[in-house]
């Protein structure tokens, strides 16, 4: 009987140490959070659906930088143009303005030349009057120093006037006029003056031909188109 309880103690003892070998084994087997190996799936799933998601998300935004980058290229293309055509225009209006297309007013100077008061006896008159020579000296001078428009005696100068003298007269563009000569030009008064008065230059030219040579700065001068000129 005791050989029994002996036998049965120790089938006992076996059973209790293979049950706890068993929930020992199964505890290792499963992770520590506590997550089951289905939803441990789940989650890698998951997280390769974001992986791929940043990916994608990069991609995008190189994207979007390489619009954006030729957005502002052809943003940067216009406004070149834009410049240009602007440049364009002001310069058909300088053109235009040179050739007398345009009305035009400013500051500038006036030149004045007259004949000489005082002839003395035995010389030659035209030694001693104004000639389209003196003339152009002034109107040449005014021109380099930066004139936008001139005038003679209110007769706007084009691309194609003429001008030549015929006696006590001077003709510009078939209208004759008589001394005193006054030379409008639209620019700034004290480069004009200045080109004007420099040492050896123009009015120390013109003067030692014996003609009277006056300048005036004005704050504003008018010139009407050469088309309406022609009309009037």
């Amino acid at each position: 009987m005791r050989g029994r309880y002996v036998i049965l103690s120790l089938i006992m003892l076996v059973l209790g140490f293979l049950v706890a070998f068993s929930y020992q084994l199964t505890k290792e087997k499963q992770p520590e959070s506590g997550i089951s190996s289905e939803q441990w799936d789940k989650e890698y799933e998951t997280r390769q659906l974001l992986i791929k998601q940043e990916e994608r998300n990069a991609e995008l935004q190189k994207q979007l930088s390489d619009t954006q980058e030729k957005v502002r290229k052809i943003e940067e293309d216009l406004k070149n143009e834009k410049q240009l055509y602007f440049n364009l225009v002001e310069d058909a209006e300088k053109y235009r303005m040179y050739v007398g297309e345009l009305g035009v007013k400013g500051e500038g100077i006036e030149v004045t030349l007259e004949d000489s008061s005082y002839i003395p006896e035995g010389e030659n008159v035209n030694n001693y009057i104004v000639h389209e020579g003196h003339i152009f000296k002034v109107i040449n001078e005014l021109l380099i120093s930066g004139a936008s428009a001139v005038a003679i005696n209110g007769q706007r100068l084009s691309h194609d006037s003429y001008i030549y003298c015929n006696g006590p007269v001077v003709t510009v563009d078939g209208n004759q006029f008589p001394a005193p000569f006054v030379i409008s030009a639209i620019g700034d008064p004290a480069v004009l003056d200045q080109a004007l008065n420099i040492a050896g230059g123009v009015v120390e030219q013109v003067a030692y031909d014996n003609i009277v040579i006056t300048l005036e700065k004005k704050d504003e001068i008018k010139m009407n188109p050469l088309l309406q000129e022609k009309k009037s």
